[in-house]
């Protein structure tokens, strides 16, 4: 199956399937070696022949992942290996670097697209990875579990081929491209491998006999994804570009698991004896039958165009879900006589979704994996002069030195004192709460929509609960452990006690010699339990004694406005108390005026930091360089000059000066935000004298400080309990280890001690069973003594801020 223009074009996959796979982009021959030698020797000053092999190897790459046989794995790594060069000579050359390249639309063969654009041939290439990898999982078999999740992941890989091509690659793309490449067009391909990979998930799920109300689920979720292929693929834009018929197919697709989600739905309600909701899914099913068969009759009548297997899956599920339907409605109307609820009130069967888009690394990332085995050696490695990439580098440091460290530290510090002034002086809070006698502040009642939405006191008593529960179980997992080698270590002495000297059972290893590894885990996370125990404590030390404002603020907005003392008017009536209070209120929107254009300046200055690109300037400069230490020689002489960072100094220094203006702006706005802090330090002692024989608000101001409180402290709980459980994830999977560790090790010594003895692995022998117990108590002493010695690489200081940690 060649990909040129010349050769035949392959057809879409099997037609017996029920899947759908993408065809493959055709190009027309093109080479690198004429164009790239001629740009090396015209804007590199470098001889191209030191690069022969370089373009020798990316001819042939292209060569062999444009000329693929048939479709294996092997294609899928050549065309990789092209991506992947592809991706970094990107990085030495311009994407209109004089190499022209043709390529065709994949679903309309008279389409084609003709340009110098290396990120076209790179979004070409990507889609033919894609289509591999739809083609490969189409080849799979659908009646094996290998198959199907081999299936599976390549359906996924080529949904999240398309998606990369669609989000990073084609907009980067200088030319017109081909409609294939559309946004609409790979959205659509992107959507239909989900399908597919989802349907792989369905055809597994029956396989595996999951239960019925599981397997309507995932059915579900593909209906609901043929949806958005549907929606996709109907755009007026793919009309010339989409198969005919791949809409009738996503339809029909779409209705068949529809049904079969109420179908396998229907069966769950007979298993658990709703036999009015069976019959009314069965009707339901039948429904969506009968419209997959319209659509079927109208294809059949004109166009033709759905593949048999399809038309046979549909009619299979028809006549299953018909005759079904006869036997529920027979057997409810003379037995169970349950009502049998309309459509419109049955519950939607909630979609289980498995398939999602993932893009292999090696796309995403290619450079990662030069030098490897899958890309090979970086081509055209020392194409560009080192120093000019030391000098971008260096320059980029200075730059974000002077911008982000320098200029933008100091605006957000001059925000930040400005915020803690106001902080100190409880502004706005305080003229808040003589502006709004009635009601509360929005960040009160953003902070109590937040922990209503968490389930409030109880939500995060449920929390607590959660991490108590997780601890016992890590604690006893960790008990579980210790026995285990405590038994082992009684029955050690047991083999040991009472044998020959130099029997083997006397030279035995004792138990203690090899258990000081896993007995020194066990006391490191004994504890790091213990630890977590303590932590857990505080928490819920601080949650009982907020526990009230909690509760209050999980409480409806109406019962929390009742329990905050308010006002029906303001108290301030006095007018030159209120032209304080105005006076104040002024103050304060200047400083928010000053943060919203400070915001704005910042911004400004890293949009120009961003746009400051020196590397043409460094083209330049180093060619002015290269004129300079040439002039004077002849033509003949060598044009190569070498160069040194400290020949940029100048350069590097004009064009930072350019950043001047800024500092002194910043010490205009320290000086108007000095005097602006000075103002309102003496509007608010004025404020505080007018406000101070009132106190009604002086109680609503320390309510609303009080709830502005058991707000932060709620959420510092909230955030620690979340971390905790997935710190307990972690640490029962380790424990989980530990556990199989120690009862791996105890059942070996317990076999090794039977073969001692010479007794059968179903015998005690009487010898062991008479061995005194106390001599194991001994021995386990001793090994206590040792643990005790070994201190935990894992700390939790309980006097740090609540956070867990993980064990190393």
């Amino acid at each position: 199956m060649f990909l040129f223009r010349q050769s035949p074009p392959e057809k879409d996959g099997n037609d017996n399937s029920t899947l759908l796979s993408v065809k493959f982009k055709t190009t027309e021959r093109t080479g690198y070696a004429a164009p790239l030698s001629n740009y090396i020797a015209s804007s590199y000053a470098e001889p191209p022949e030191a690069y022969r092999d370089d373009l020798r190897v990316l001819d042939e790459l292209r060569e062999s992942a444009t000329a693929a046989l048939d479709v294996n794995t092997s294609v899928l790594k050549r065309n990789t290996r092209y991506y992947g060069q592809l991706s970094f000579i990107l990085s030495k050359f311009p994407a209109d670097v004089n190499v022209g390249f043709t390529w065709y639309n994949a679903f309309d063969r008279e389409a084609s697209v003709s340009c110098q654009d290396l990120y076209f041939e790179k979004a070409s290439v990507l889609f033919n990875i894609g289509a591999i990898y739809s083609q490969l999982a189409c080849r799979e078999n659908r009646n094996d579990k290998e198959s199907l999740n081999r299936a599976f992941g390549y359906f996924q890989n080529a949904a999240g081929v398309f998606s990369y091509l669609r989000l990073k690659v084609v907009s980067e793309t200088r030319t017109q491209v081909t409609a294939d490449l559309s946004a609409y067009m790979l959205t659509t391909l992107e959507n239909l491998m989900l399908c597919q990979a989802q349907e792989c998930v369905w055809h597994r799920s029956v396989l595996g006999h999951m239960k019925d109300a599981n397997i309507a689920r995932v059915a579900q979720q593909v209906a609901e994804l043929y949806d958005l292929a549907i929606e996709s693929g109907s755009q007026g834009s793919l009309a010339g570009t989409i198969p005919g018929n791949w809409l009738d197919h996503f339809k029909v697709k779409r209705l068949y698991f529809c049904a079969e989600a109420q179908y396998r739905k229907a069966l769950d309600c007979l298993a658990t004896s709703h036999y009015g909701e069976e019959v009314a899914r069965l009707r339901m099913a039948q429904d969506y039958c009968s419209q997959a068969a319209e659509l079927i009759a109208y294809d059949q009548r004109w166009s033709k165009t759905l593949r048999a297997a399809v038309i046979d899956l549909v009619q299979s599920l028809q006549e299953l879900v018909d005759s079904n339907c006869t036997r529920a409605e027979r057997d409810n109307d003379v037995i169970y006589l349950d009502p049998v609820p309309a459509a419109s009130a049955l519950s939607s069967i909630s979609p289980y979704k498995l398939a999602l888009p993932t893009t292999p690394e090696i796309i995403q990332n290619p450079g990662k994996f030069l030098g490897s085995e899958e890309l090979g050696p970086p081509l055209f490695k020392g194409l560009v002069p080192f120093v000019i990439h030391q000098a971008a580098s260096l320059y980029e440091d200075r730059k974000d030195q002077l911008v982000n460290k320098d200029l933008i530290t100091a605006l957000d510090e001059l925000t930040a004192d400005c915020e803690s002034v106001l902080s100190s002086l409880n502004l706005p809070n305080a003229l808040e709460a003589i502006q709004k006698p009635v009601g509360l502040p929005p960040n009160i009642l953003v902070g109590a929509e937040e922990i209503r939405s968490e389930g409030g006191f109880l939500g995060i008593k449920r929390m607590l609960d959660n991490a108590t529960d997780a601890n016992t179980r890590a604690a006893a997992m960790l008990a579980a452990s210790e026995n285990a080698l405590d038994e082992e270590a009684r029955e050690d002495l047991r083999v040991r006690y009472g044998a020959p000297r130099d029997s083997a059972r006397a030279k035995r290893t004792e138990s203690s010699d090899l258990t000081n590894s896993l007995r020194g885990e066990i006391a490191k996370y004994r504890e790091v339990v213990q630890k977590a125990r303590e932590s857990d404590a505080t928490i819920a030390g601080q949650v009982e004694t907020w526990s009230k404002f909690f509760a209050l603020l999980g409480s409806p907005r109406e019962e929390l406005e009742r329990q905050v003392p308010s006002t029906t008017v303001n108290p301030i009536t006095d007018p030159h108390h209120s032209q304080i209070v105005e006076r104040l209120q002024q103050y304060l929107n200047e400083v928010s005026i000053m943060r919203r254009e400070r915001l704005k300046s910042v911004e400004k200055l890293k949009r120009s930091a961003n746009e400051d690109d020196i590397t043409p300037a460094l083209n330049e400069e180093m060619q002015r360089l290269a004129a300079a230490a040439t002039e004077g020689t002849s033509s003949s002489s060598s044009s190569i000059v070498k160069f040194e960072l400290h020949q940029f100094e100048d350069l590097f220094a004009q064009r930072l000066d350019k950043y001047a203006s800024w500092r002194k702006y910043i010490g205009e706005e320290r000086e108007a935000q000095a005097e602006l802090l000075d103002s309102i330090r003496e509007a608010n002692q004025a404020f505080l004298m007018a406000r101070s024989s009132h106190p009604l608000l002086q109680q609503r101001q320390k309510a609303l400080s009080n709830l502005e409180t058991a707000i932060k402290r709620f959420r510092e709980a909230s955030f620690n309990l979340h971390d905790g459980m997935r710190f307990y994830t972690t640490l029962e999977a380790e424990l989980r280890k530990l556990k199989e560790s120690c009862l791996d090790f105890a059942m070996a010594r317990h076999l090794d001690a039977l073969d001692l003895v010479g007794a059968g692995h179903g015998e005690i022998p009487e010898d062991l069973a008479k061995t005194p117990d106390n001599l194991a108590g001994s021995s386990h002493a001793s090994q206590q003594q040792q643990q005790q010695q070994q201190q935990p690489n894992l700390v939790w200081d309980p006097t740090m801020p609540l956070k867990y940690a993980k064990p190393k």
